[in-house]
């Protein structure tokens, strides 16, 4: 999927104001798929992003966290932790399945099916040029801050 222009897509988001891809062409995007609001994992790389936000607003980059998580949860996760960044809700998953990060995993023996974290950095005119999966928490958001650096 790399190096291809992303479809458009429209998801809710905890602004209140739906996102709409098309509407941040000219900016980079940092899209990053998370499992779940308010897990140790999904908040440690969300406060991460936190706390790196300045240094990818220099960069003209924003960020988007997605997950199936509904509003209300979103709300709140972002509340409770100060993101200065939307988290949008992909109950439908919409987005999970243009960007292909629903997997089968195993969870306490049984096989469920969920987000694989990913992220993704669109350019800003709406190509996808970079994709992380699998991803680790720790370290990630250095590592995708130096590629939007390079850029």
């Amino acid at each position: 999927m790399q190096n291809h222009a992303v479809p458009d897509f429209q998801l809710p988001a905890t602004s209140g104001t739906p996102f709409k891809l098309s509407q941040h062409l000219g900016k980079n995007l940092v899209i990053y798929f998370y499992p779940k609001d308010a897990t140790p994992g999904c908040t440690t790389q969300g406060v991460q992003f936190r706390d790196a936000y300045a240094d990818f607003q220099t960069l003209n980059t924003e960020i988007f966290g997605i997950s199936r998580d509904h509003l209300k949860s979103h709300e709140n996760f972002k509340a409770k932790f100060s993101f200065p960044f939307e988290l949008l809700a992909d109950t439908e998953e919409l987005a999970c399945h243009l960007f292909d990060v629903i997997k089968i995993k195993n969870m306490y023996g049984k096989q469920v099916k969920g987000i694989e974290r990913s992220t993704f950095v669109i350019d800003k005119k709406g190509v996808l040029i970079k994709e992380w999966r699998g991803v680790k928490v720790d370290g990630h958001v250095i590592e995708v801050l130096d590629f939007i650096r390079s850029l």
